[in-house]
């Protein structure tokens, strides 16, 4: 079939219910083709009804509507009985849409609509060029222009002056803390929506403990957060955060099953948050992925304020780059763009390279991959564990970048126990990296003669 007929039904149902299911949970790109869309380009009867009330409901409050607000529509304005199952049960399919093809499924339907938008545009041309006003041509042009707008994303700027109360506000950030004293202090409060933090650390150091101390700490203070990972087993993050409210080691939960389980249950109790823990698969995951994921809980009614992703590494491009650090760079950028669009806190982990492993401290310098994972980051910190500090559960953190407070600071042997999922750094004096190297420089000589005075003995016993 042709898309001369005028509807979308040479596309399919299957693929309309898709398009359906974008427009709700892809906000941009459902903001870009409201305006194009009318229920008679539906080819069911159902779905039309659907995109009448997504259309009304867009025209009067200016605003995609979720789902389950469709759904409370359906249910107090439909009279029929089978009139209503049948919607419900159409939006019950929306809502389970399959979303592994939805790029293909945006570009077909915006290429559907500009069609139809040239068509109503070729009407309106050819009355002008007929009515003989040569005033009126310049419309032409705007008139093909906006027609071929359809499905750009708008954004146009702000005005310097713009909301400059809350530009002004000591709060402007409205930070989500860690719970980690000394951390905090020195974010400002924590990380902010629409900001990207990065925790740089080598293998077995503890990213995950720590990603979990972020996520487990937002959640006791009411905020909606998802925590996103790809190599553990969901049954091992939950013990984790299991250690987090109960200080209970990892390994010894299960001795204290009842104690547990009577902290926990307060802890549900008492939280207005939410915590949803999602496995990925470790290979093929991409970030459009990820970000259809969390645009399907938003239609759902869940919008959260917190994503955690341990850890970028495990992220597959979308596109096939034959340069690494491009396509790593890529990756970086669009989970930046993503949390930016949800307006949504980020925090992820990088893997350090072979020489931050055992590392005193993990610098800049030893990223593993592309630096331009470094550079997309709005805050950076790196975790360095010697073999000393993880015997001692202790740990040394550095704020290698911070766009909005100050960096440069070290936060030598601090409390970090993977056990207890624990992390303080209350009884800890930070040090510049100035400061740092210098008692690096100074520990070392230290050890230089006391392998000597050792030698000294060693000869003298031989002697």
């Amino acid at each position: 079939m042709s898309k001369q007929k005028g509807n979308l039904g040479y596309l399919g149902q299957n693929f309309q219910i898709k398009l359906i299911n974008q427009i709700i949970v892809d906000e941009k790109f459902g903001n870009s083709v409201i305006d194009a869309i009318l229920p008679t380009y539906f080819d069911n009867e159902y779905l039309r009804l659907i995109a009448a009330e997504i259309k009304n409901y867009y025209e009067k409050y200016g605003a995609i509507p979720q789902l389950v607000t469709i759904e409370e529509i359906v249910k107090s304005t439909i009279s029929k009985d089978i009139t209503r199952d049948m919607v419900l049960e159409t939006i019950k399919e929306i809502n389970e849409a399959d979303q592994k093809d939805f790029l293909w499924i945006q570009e077909e339907s915006t290429d559907f609509f500009t069609q139809q938008e040239l068509k109503k545009v070729n009407k309106k041309i050819d009355k002008i060029i007929e009515s003989g006003d040569s005033t009126k041509y310049p419309e032409c042009l705007e008139l093909i222009k906006h027609a071929l707008s359809i499905g750009e994303h708008r954004d146009n700027g702000i005005d310097i002056f713009n909301q400059l109360d809350d530009v002004l506000s000591e709060d402007f950030r409205h930070p989500i803390p860690t719970g980690i004293s000394g951390l905090d202090e020195a974010m400002g409060g924590g990380l902010s929506k629409g900001e990207l933090g990065v925790i740089l650390a080598g293998f077995g150091t503890g990213k995950s403990t720590m990603v979990t101390k972020l996520a487990n700490h937002a959640y006791n203070l009411g905020y909606h957060v998802i925590q996103i990972f790809f190599e553990d087993k969901p049954k091992v993050i939950q013990r984790k955060h299991l250690s987090c409210w109960t200080g209970i080691e990892l390994n010894d939960l299960s001795l204290h099953k009842d104690k547990v389980m009577n902290v926990v249950t307060k802890m549900k109790n008492d939280s207005e948050g939410s915590l949803t823990l999602k496995k990925f698969p470790s290979d093929g995951t991409t970030i459009p992925q990820i970000a259809t994921y969390l645009r399907n809980m938003m239609a759902n009614g869940i919008r959260p304020d917190l994503v955690l992703l341990d850890y970028i590494d495990c992220i597959s491009p979308s596109k096939v780059v034959d340069d690494i650090n491009v396509s790593e760079g890529t990756i970086m950028r669009q989970f930046e763009s993503m949390i930016d669009e949800l307006n949504v806190a980020g925090w992820t982990c990088i893997q350090g390279n072979r020489s931050s492993l055992n590392a005193q401290l993990v610098e800049s310098n030893m990223i593993g991959g592309s630096i331009k994972r470094g550079q997309i980051g709005h805050f950076i910190l790196s975790v360095a564990k010697t073999l000393e500090q993880k015997e001692d559960g202790r740990a040394t953190v550095a704020i290698l970048k911070s766009r909005f407070s100050k960096d440069g600071i070290i936060f030598e042997d601090i409390i970090f126990d993977n056990a207890k999922v624990h992390i303080d750094m209350t009884n800890n004096s930070n040090v510049t990296f100035l400061e740092f190297n210098k008692g690096k420089d100074k520990r070392r000589s230290e050890t230089i003669v006391e392998a000597l005075k050792q030698r000294e003995i060693l000869m003298g016993g031989k002697k």
